[in-house]
């Protein structure tokens, strides 16, 4: 839904504009931090429209580099906070948008910090929209539901493997431990992809889109660290028995076997087939709950 009286943005950045401005900046994106911009314009608003992005959203942005996504958000929402950990990066954002988009400026925050220790932002997000970057993606994104509840809904673009497990049911080969933690938090889906030819440099795997619909966590007595723990150890050795890889926990097979029974769960059976609400009940029985 775009915002009234607002006229699309005409400058979003096209692959021209973005090697001009990191020449500018004498920027070398790294690997290490994940760092592959945008260059196609119709990827950008595409991914706005997917993630139904309106005008009175206050969108949280991880990892906005050179502002490809950021200036396509601002034409629709009320509001952008983006986070860089990038300072040359951070720093330039502001004045991207100043230039590319004026009227838009005073509507974007930038904050320059790690993603991972964020635990204050200046607006409370209503949703989240971004280009994780690869090598970060889960972890950010699991810190990102743990620490802020104001938003409730998502579209995030990763790596396509990233997106396959983050979207991944019960009984899959590549259901683990990410599908568990994110089902804790929200329902996932795969809403599209993305191919390596829109980013700049061109990376050598696809992306995909995992759309994300916040719910409320499972009914438990257990705290979600000690869900999660049981998760960890369940896919700590994939092909390991419930009751074997659940041991370290309990104190021993024979009382994981108990915990596993009570829970409604076969002790012979393997993490993969456990739903979260599962993964809770067991929890609560390790825990004597």
């Amino acid at each position: 839904m775009q915002r009234q009286g607002r006229t699309p943005l005409t400058r979003l950045l096209d692959p021209t504009a973005v090697r001009e401005l990191a020449g500018r900046l004498d920027l070398r994106p790294t690997k290490q931090r994940g760092q592959n911009f945008v260059t196609d314009a119709n990827t950008v608003r595409r991914i706005v429209q997917l993630a139904g992005v309106r005008s009175d959203d206050v969108v949280l942005e991880i990892g906005p580099g050179l502002g490809s996504l950021t200036l396509a958000l601002l034409e629709v929402a009320d509001r952008v906070v983006a986070i860089e950990i990038d300072h040359l990066l951070a720093d330039a954002l502001g004045d991207t948008v100043a230039a590319r988009a004026p009227e838009h400026r005073d509507r974007l925050d930038v904050v320059e910090a790690d993603a991972m220790a964020v635990t204050e932002l200046p607006h409370p997000p209503t949703i989240v929209v971004a280009n994780l970057p690869y090598n970060v993606s889960v972890p950010v994104l699991l810190h990102l539901l743990a620490r802020f509840d104001s938003w409730r809904r998502g579209l995030v673009m990763v790596q396509s493997e990233v997106a396959d497990r983050l979207a991944a049911g019960p009984g899959s080969k590549i259901y683990g431990i990410p599908s568990v933690k994110m089902a804790w938090y929200a329902a996932t889906s795969q809403v599209g992809s993305v191919p390596p030819r829109v980013f700049w440099p061109v990376p050598n795997v696809d992306s995909g889109l995992v759309a994300i619909e916040r719910r409320d966590p499972p009914t438990t007595s257990a705290t979600r660290d000690q869900v999660f723990a049981v998760v960890d150890a369940a896919f700590a050795q994939r092909r390991k028995m419930l009751r074997s890889a659940l041991s370290g926990l309990a104190g021993s097979s024979a009382a994981a076997s108990t915990a596993l029974e009570a829970a409604g769960v076969d002790p012979t059976a393997r993490g993969e087939v456990c739903t979260v609400q599962d993964f809770a009940r067991i929890a609560e029985q390790l825990h004597g709950s």
